[in-house]
């Protein structure tokens, strides 16, 4: 631990770094406000003794700067040092950000119980905030694994729609065009009948990754929906654009090469449906959702294993 004195009597400064360090704390002395100051910024004292009446600057001020300068969440104790007693004295140097009051000539005494009863307050405190921090990571994983789907890894309806609802508003401020583009593995019904559930898991976990792999850009999001049904929220994206991307996801799911004899075409594909719009304040983003839906069920009754997008009027195929 460490104690910055600021004291203007040389002979009162080596008294009281001779009293702290009988108590095994190591002291740094300084006689003005601005080396005070100086030294706070440069050690980065435990705890400081000030003098309200120095050269430079008075106790007040120095206390006032010292707490201006802290990082947010940092705190040093001060304990003001003077020889006026009076009521309004003490308020005036716990306004201006004291902890505590010693009255001149200082009693050894007193100085060691208050110094000690300051490491416990900065132990309590230290303790607070490792728990604090625990607390806060702990709660930061939480949230992260609510956000996830338990299966895939990717994340969760929930996710999709928080994220959605914000993007939305985003395109909204900035006038831009946003997309949603639904995925659906084909015959996946059949697929679990025929090798078991382990094995649909499995599917659906490389299935997620494929996807994932085919989005190369931060803002955008990729979610499982329910069962074996994706889909992915692609901020500042054209029609066009989400449907390239959807054809590289196509094109992905086939490369993995998981067998499915019980489909014409011996693996497992996917079926997409991509949507796109201007954000406007009267537009449901979820009638987006319900047309990249729609085009995706066309994709599927056209033969599956390709892509449709629409206006949510005119559905055609990639």
């Amino acid at each position: 631990m460490k104690t910055l004195v600021i004291e203007d009597s040389t002979s009162s400064l080596k008294l009281l770094c001779s009293y702290i360090e009988k108590i095994g704390i190591s002291t740094i002395p300084a006689e003005n406000g601005a080396t005070g100051i100086d030294l706070f910024l440069s050690e980065h004292p435990d705890l400081i003794l000030l003098d309200i009446i120095l050269p430079d600057l008075d106790g007040y001020e120095v206390a006032r700067q010292i707490r201006l300068l802290e990082p947010p969440g940092e705190w040093t104790p001060i304990i003001f040092l003077s020889s006026m007693n009076k009521d309004k004295d003490i308020e005036m140097g716990i306004a201006a950000g004291g902890d505590d009051y010693l009255l001149k000539p200082i009693s050894e005494v007193v100085l060691a119980a208050k110094i000690r009863a300051m490491q416990r307050i900065i132990q309590m405190r230290q303790s607070l905030l490792v728990l604090t921090r625990k607390l806060d990571s702990a709660n930061q994983e939480l949230k992260r694994l609510t956000s996830l789907d338990g299966l895939t890894g990717i994340p969760n309806r929930r996710h999709f729609d928080e994220v959605l609802a914000r993007e939305w508003r985003r395109a909204m401020r900035q006038g831009e065009e946003l997309s949603i583009l639904m995925c659906d593995i084909d015959f996946f019904k059949n697929f679990n009948d025929t090798f078991g559930h382990q094995k649909g898991d499995e599917c659906l976990r490389q299935v997620a990754n494929a996807l994932a792999d085919s989005l190369d850009r931060g803002g955008d999001v990729l979610a499982r929906y329910g069962g074996e049904e994706f889909i992915a929220v692609l901020p500042g994206t054209t029609l066009e654009g989400a449907s390239f991307i959807a054809a590289q996801m196509r094109q992905s799911i086939c490369q993995l090469n998981i067998s499915h004899p019980d489909t014409p075409f011996g693996k497992v594909t996917a079926s997409f449906g991509v949507a796109s719009a201007v954000a406007m304040p009267e537009t449901d983003p979820l009638k987006i959702v319900g047309a990249a839906d729609t085009a995706m069920y066309k994709a599927k009754k056209s033969g599956r294993n390709r892509v449709f997008r629409t206006t949510s009027l005119d559905p055609q195929e990639d």
